[in-house]
C-alpha cells in the first residue's frame, strides 16, 4: 500500500510510520509533508497514493485548504486532537478521523475501511466539513487565572491584544501594555481562543482583531500587520497565510 503522510509534528509522523509498518505487510511511505503549500505541490506533481494520513492543523493553515487548491482523488484518513463529538459529526461524510495519539488497532481498522474504495475518487462536501468544524460545541476561554505575588489574579480575554512565543514561553500582551506569561503553548492558545477574534498570524504570534491598525503589502505576496498600540512591532504574515488573514478580516 502506497501511503502519503501529511503531518507537521515530527514525533507524530514518526509514530505513524512505525505503526504502519507494524499493521501492514507491505507499505511504501511516499513522502512526509508538513505544510499545505508543499502538499498542494506534491498532489499536482505525483500520481495519487492509495491513502493519505492527514493532520487537520498544519504549520501554514488547515489541511482542508489543500482540497480547495488541488484535486485529491484518493481516500483520506484525518488525524486530529479534537473531541469525539466533532469526529463523529465528520464521519457522516464517509471519511475516517482518528484522535491523537493514534492507536495501532484504530489505524488498522481505518485502513481496512478505506481499502475497498482505493480505486474510487473521494467525494465529499468540503464546505460541509468546514461548517461542522466551525460549529462544533466549543466553549472558548474567557479569562486566565494567573499566579500573583500574594495569590492569584485574573486576566480577561477581552483585554488581550496579542500572544507571542519567545524562548519556549508564551506571553500575553494586554491593552494596557503589560505582559503576562501563561503556561499554555501557542497551539493550546489557538484552540482556546475564539477564532472570530484571534488569528494565528505565524508560529510566534496570535493577534486579536481589535489590536490591528492596518494591513500593508510586503514582498512576495506577504502581508504586514500594523498594530494600534504596540506600534514599535509589526507582525509578518506569509504568502500562504495571507489569503486566510484577508478572509478572516473580511467577514
Amino acid at each position: 500500500m502506497k501511503i502519503l503522510i501529511i503531518e507537521d509534528e515530527k514525533l507524530n509522523s514518526a509514530r505513524l510510520q512505525r505503526i504502519l509498518k507494524e499493521v501492514l505487510h507491505s507499505v511504501e511511505i511516499l513522502a512526509v509533508l508538513e505544510t499545505v503549500t508543499e502538499s498542494v505541490i506534491w498532489f499536482r506533481e505525483n500520481p495519487r497514493p492509495d491513502v493519505v494520513l492527514m493532520d487537520i492543523r498544519l504549520a501554514d493553515g488547515l489541511s482542508f485548504d489543500i482540497f480547495a487548491q488541488t484535486s485529491v482523488s484518493c481516500p483520506v484518513i484525518f488525524t486530529t486532537a479534537y473531541d469525539e463529538y466533532a469526529v463523529r459529526a465528520f464521519k457522516v461524510n464517509g471519511i475516517d478521523y482518528l484522535l491523537k495519539p493514534i492507536e495501532k488497532d484504530e489505524l488498522a481498522a481505518a485502513l481496512q475501511k478505506v481499502r475497498p474504495v482505493a480505486d474510487s475518487p473521494v467525494d465529499f462536501n468540503l464546505l460541509q466539513l468546514l461548517q461542522v468544524f466551525k460549529e462544533r460545541n466549543q466553549v472558548y476561554r474567557k479569562r486566565f487565572l494567573l499566579p500573583s505575588y500574594d495569590g492569584f489574579k485574573t486576566v480577561s480575554v477581552e483585554d488581550i491584544d496579542l500572544a507571542y512565543s519567545e524562548f519556549k514561553l508564551t506571553h500575553l500582551v494586554l491593552k494596557n501594555g503589560t505582559v503576562e506569561t501563561v503556561p499554555q503553548s501557542m497551539e493550546d492558545l489557538e484552540d482556546e481562543l475564539d477564532p472570530d477574534n484571534f488569528f494565528r498570524a505565524n508560529r510566534q504570534v496570535i493577534v486579536g482583531v481589535h489590536c490591528i491598525e492596518s494591513i500593508q503589502n510586503d514582498f512576495n505576496g506577504k502581508l504586514r500587520i500594523i498594530l494600534k498600540r504596540n506600534t514599535d512591532n509589526e507582525v509578518l504574515v506569509s504568502r500562504e497565510k495571507a489569503p486566510l488573514l484577508k478572509a478572516w478580516l473580511d467577514r
